[in-house]
């Protein structure tokens, strides 16, 4: 496929996950055709981006190089799966999390498109694997596994089939790359990907210490946010390591392995996250921040805003 032809992207799905993968590659400049097999979803869909787009430019927080109305323009929307595929050299699903779900779709869009255009998953605990077990061609497939929301989060887990192509792992690299995300690759597949096991590690731990009495929900989050968090919104566990001995990671294994093998080896078991004992914590959470609709979403956008803002002090850094 040359150049010219990578020119249109068709997103599946015009959720959360959807419009914000559409905005993302909007902003690289990309053609985008939004499909949703419910009649009029897709074109609800470009309403909301286009009132997003408007608030992000007022705000001088706009993604790419284009203005807003110029990133509307290459955005079109479908409730034919055929029409919606015509043209693209890149398909990124974005359906519901359920396993039958993604490989109806998938069959469905191999019947359609040519052997050159790549497939690719939103999924974020589904293993390419079994989302693609029933495409026939399957050295173009993977997953590309977002951060929510992946407009402000620009990480973007890029995870092989057994069966991928190397080619296909570098295309998508440079896709991603192109439209500002960061993408990191996979060597191979495993359950939870890299960030959901960091992440179920950090939750489990958390989980235990406030379930045991040692800390509360608020100060928990507060040992994250003003914490480790500082230093992980610009270098990870291993440079922080490195840098936190005068000698660099072997010397810091040398002063601190023993402590943190011996730490390790005091965590207790998986915690039961929803039997009997979860209350009291589900309660501490929301005496904090009420789980009615209106606290949450107020919250949802300061977190936004907050990344927002953080992604742009990130760029001179």
């Amino acid at each position: 496929m040359s150049k010219s032809d990578m020119k249109t992207i068709t997103v599946i799905g015009s959720g959360l996950i959807g419009r914000s993968w559409a905005m993302v590659f909007a902003s690289g400049g990309y053609s985008v055709k939004i499909y949703d097999n419910q009649p009029g979803q897709a074109v609800k869909a470009i309403t909301e981006i286009r009132k997003q787009l408007q608030e992000l430019e007022e705000a001088h927080m706009l993604r790419g190089e284009l203005t807003a109305a110029q990133q509307l323009s290459l955005l079109s929307s479908y409730d034919d799966l055929a029409q919606a595929l015509e043209g693209a050299f890149f398909v990124q699903e974005c359906v519901f999390e359920q396993l039958e779900v993604k490989q109806s779709v998938f069959q469905d869009v191999e019947r359609l498109v040519g052997k050159d255009v790549i497939l690719s998953s939103s999924t974020s605990c589904l293993v390419p694997s079994n989302v693609f077990s029933k495409v026939h061609n399957r050295s173009r497939c993977l997953v590309s596994h977002p951060v929510n929301p992946p407009y402000y989060v620009k990480l973007v887990e890029l995870v092989p089939h057994p069966e991928t192509e190397a080619s296909v792992m570098d295309a998508t690299h440079a896709v991603m790359t192109k439209v500002g995300q960061v993408p990191v690759c996979l060597k191979r597949e495993i359950d939870g990907f890299a960030l959901n096991r960091v992440q179920a590690a950090i939750i489990a731990e958390s989980w235990r210490l406030v379930k045991d009495g040692v800390i509360s929900v608020k100060d928990i989050d507060l040992v994250m946010s003003e914490g480790l968090g500082m230093r992980y919104a610009f270098i990870g566990p291993m440079e922080t390591m490195h840098l936190n001995a005068p000698e660099g990671l072997e010397d810091y294994m040398r002063r601190y392995g023993p402590g943190i093998a011996r730490v390790l080896t005091s965590f207790g078991p998986v915690p039961d996250f929803c039997g009997e004992g979860a209350k009291e914590i589900v309660n501490e959470m929301c005496e904090l921040i009420p789980r009615d609709r209106q606290h949450l979403s107020a919250r949802m956008e300061r977190r936004d805003q907050l990344l927002m803002g953080l992604s742009e002090l990130k760029k001179d850094h």
